[in-house]
């Protein structure tokens, strides 16, 4: 199997490459289970932090960082936009998602209660690798429905076109790939 080495958060991990489509391929980068990865890059981040109330990530890889976050931050309390609603989850909110990692569209949702939480707050939306960004607009848009205000958007890598943005704060940059295992961007 063809891997990347990327250095982020003074730390080294060989991201195994995996196909999207023919002609595009990425570098998985995986938080679950690093325990190491994950406090170092959430340490790395708040650095960069602006100032907010609420952290909000997407289920799933997200949230390791946004509880490590909130964790050193000494945060109370941090939010999640779920895959599919929840028995507990009341008044729920919900968006439509297409991200390059997912096949189909998908749905995020948010507990009425955290939207309630939200209003009139600062809310910081993280999550691990940006990449096309839908899966932030759909966070955007959850969060400005709750009438929260977002302060920044902040992930460990950019990937692609992600790198552009000049709204995205960042750890490092995640090149995609060809067959072949070469940056194409």
């Amino acid at each position: 199997m063809l891997t990347y080495p990327m250095d982020v958060a003074g730390l080294r991990r060989d991201l195994p490459i995996c196909r999207v489509t023919d002609d595009l391929y990425i570098g998985a980068f995986v938080i679950f289970g690093d325990c190491e990865l994950t406090q170092a890059c959430a340490s790395e981040l708040l650095k960069r932090a602006p100032e907010y109330d609420y952290l909000i990530t997407a289920e799933s890889k997200g949230i390791p960082l946004a509880y490590e976050m909130a964790r050193q931050n000494g945060d109370k309390k941090w939010m999640l936009a779920r895959k599919g609603a929840k028995l507990y989850m009341r008044d729920v909110m919900s968006v439509e998602v297409k991200s390059i990692t997912t096949a189909a569209v998908q749905k995020l949702f948010l507990d009425g209660n955290d939207a309630a939480m939200m209003r009139g707050k600062r809310i910081l939306i993280v999550d691990d690798v940006i990449s096309t960004g839908e899966s932030l607009a759909a966070l955007e848009a959850l969060v400005n429905k709750a009438g929260g205000e977002i302060v920044g958007r902040m992930a460990i890598l950019a990937e692609g076109d992600a790198q552009k943005r000049d709204d995205l704060i960042y750890l490092a940059k995640l090149p995609v790939f060809n067959a072949k295992g070469e940056v194409i961007g």
